[in-house]
């Protein structure tokens, strides 16, 4: 699974891109979101997420870690394809589909080109509380600060309480006192969860 791909743009469309690094060109599906990020000069980095089938081997870049993580949360809905994801995306920006996802904000789903109501009830049942574009939070704090945030962020989400709960609560201890460790943090968070 690759990561990212950093390389020289041969080609730029609003549907996809060429980047050649090492002397390979490769053809990398984008949505209008990331297409109107990219920068105009070389390099250029995108984030990967790749799919394999039988008969294809597809590769779908994005600008931000977060908005290939919505991406993912997209695909895992049942019935929302990585075509329909890209659509989504194209449509909305990584940060207003979480709005309208934690909203229950069917409509504005179902005004994206090829989602009717039932994918847009779907999306929002599937996803709301999970889905989640921590970039701009994570600004608010020192460096130091995030990689704590994000360790236990990870911990108290793998223990089975909500993503967007546990941010909230996190957000709320780390502006009082950013001088706690990971352990001191989560036992904070368990008392207030």
């Amino acid at each position: 699974m690759y990561e990212f791909i950093t390389g020289d743009i041969v080609e730029r469309t609003p549907t996809y891109i060429i980047l050649e690094t090492g002397n390979v060109g490769y053809y990398i599906n984008i949505s209008l979101y990331t297409y109107s990020l990219i920068p105009g000069q070389n390099p250029c980095q995108l984030f990967i997420h790749q799919i394999v089938r039988e008969d294809a081997n597809i590769l779908f870049g994005f600008i931000s870690k977060e908005e290939r993580e919505v991406f993912r949360q997209l695909i895992s809905v049942s019935g929302v394809g990585a075509n329909t994801a890209r659509l989504i995306l194209s449509s909305l920006g990584p940060a207003e589909i979480e709005q309208a996802i934690n909203e229950g904000d069917v409509a504005t789903l179902q005004g994206i080109k090829g989602i009717g109501a039932k994918s847009a009830q779907r999306i929002i049942v599937d996803l709301k509380g999970k889905i989640s574009t921590r970039g701009e939070v994570d600004q608010l704090f020192p460096e130091q600060s995030n990689t704590l945030r994000f360790e236990a962020l990870s911990a108290l989400v793998n223990l089975g309480f909500t993503r967007k709960t546990v941010e909230k609560v996190l957000d709320q201890i780390l502006r009082g006192d950013d001088e706690l460790s990971v352990e001191q943090l989560i036992k904070e968070a368990l008392k207030k969860l």
